[in-house]
């Protein structure tokens, strides 16, 4: 691995981007040099400016589904965007390209295959996505979160290794968790809605944090997403006026440590991405899943719905999703330790902790 240069590439969200870093992170750490592929104006420019490794610029988008013209200038825009990352790959040279799947990684993983550069594609969905379905056939190797994403692979250097993930979630306990967040050790309600948070589980669950905390004597993460942090907070404040004294409630736009943050709980109420759920199962906790209804191919059903059919989460629809359900859910499991811990029990059971040693060792065996 030393002298070895690597692309990164994968952005968008933090589906992409965190299992990205894991493996940069890991890369760097045995010597090799380390450059990222991705959209300076996206999630994954914050993330990357605070590391060792040098961001490459390119301009590109999600595919648009349906009008002619915008499809028509979306493909110009991932031509430009390839082209530069070709231009890039002959500046700096990079020996393998490894890439998250998603939009953002397109142009880099096109250019890899038109220069015949080796490149490594790992995938996080139940079903995977449109840039993995039709590059990988060609790539060194491929990697998936879920065994069910082997049918829509046509490559024979196929595993199943579980999302990178960062190795904390295996160190860190529960009570050293709550303990960096100033809590007690008591029960743990974690809610999020994804990097970009989740306005259906935002205005359900914040008319619901009062009776959680005074009246369940809950603790309670709120991850709120910078675009409704607001929002919340304005709700908040006209249903429970003495929340910002409440030292069972913390609430902010976006935690950078989800370990700490899931490790300290007990239940989550998240949406369905890949990550989140790989991170779920590491934090051995139990879920109550709400699927983003309009993700491309409907990946985060299906996610959901795996971890339904192995025991580990509960299941709502988001057109559903309101105070009376969630409550009902959250009291499902708040007054049956039995099914609490089942829960718990089954989303451990899933875990793969071992995902970016894996990766990193098919990466550095790239010739």
């Amino acid at each position: 691995m030393p002298n070895k240069k690597y692309f990164i590439t994968g952005g968008g969200t933090g589906g992409h981007i965190y299992p990205a870093i894991a493996v940069a992170d890991e890369l760097i750490k045995g010597g090799a040099a380390v450059f990222y592929v991705g959209n300076p104006k996206n999630l994954e420019y914050d993330i990357v400016s605070h590391k060792e490794y040098q961001f490459l610029p390119i301009n590109v988008h999600g595919m648009p589904r349906g009008a002619k013209l915008a499809f028509i200038k979306w493909g110009i825009q991932l031509l430009i965007a390839t082209i530069k990352t070709g231009y890039y790959i002959f500046k700096y040279k990079p020996d393998v390209i490894f890439g998250t799947g998603g939009y953002v990684s397109a142009p880099a993983i096109i250019a890899a295959k038109i220069l015949k550069k080796p490149y490594m594609m790992h995938d996080c969905d139940a079903q995977p996505g449109l840039v993995t379905r039709k590059l990988s056939p060609y790539a060194y190797a491929v990697s998936v979160a879920f065994e069910s994403a082997k049918k829509f692979i046509n490559n024979k250097n196929f595993y199943v290794y579980g999302n990178p993930i960062r190795p904390q979630f295996k160190t860190l306990t529960k009570e050293e968790a709550r303990k960096n967040l100033n809590l007690e050790n008591k029960l743990t309600l974690c809610i999020m809605g994804g990097s970009q948070g989740a306005r259906t589980i935002n205005d359900a669950t914040v008319s619901l944090i009062k009776y959680l905390c005074c009246e369940k004597d809950m603790q309670i993460i709120f991850q709120t997403g910078k675009k409704n942090f607001e929002r919340v907070i304005e709700q908040l404040i006209r249903i429970y006026p003495e929340y910002e004294q409440d030292k069972r409630l913390i609430i902010r736009p976006y935690f950078e440590d989800m370990v700490t943050v899931l490790k300290a709980s007990d239940i989550a109420i998240s949406r369905a991405g890949s990550l989140s759920l790989s991170e779920i199962e590491a934090a051995g906790i139990a879920s109550i899943l709400i699927p983003y209804p309009h993700a491309a191919a409907d990946h985060q059903r299906k996610n959901a719905l795996y971890m339904v059919e192995k025991g580990a989460s509960l299941y709502l629809e988001d057109n559903e999703t309101d105070e009376l359900h969630l409550k009902n859910l959250i009291e499902e499991l708040t007054n049956n330790s039995e099914k609490l811990n089942e829960l718990k029990a089954n989303a451990l059971s899933l875990a793969k902790y071992d995902g970016v040693q894996k990766i990193v060792e098919q990466l550095t065996n790239i010739k």
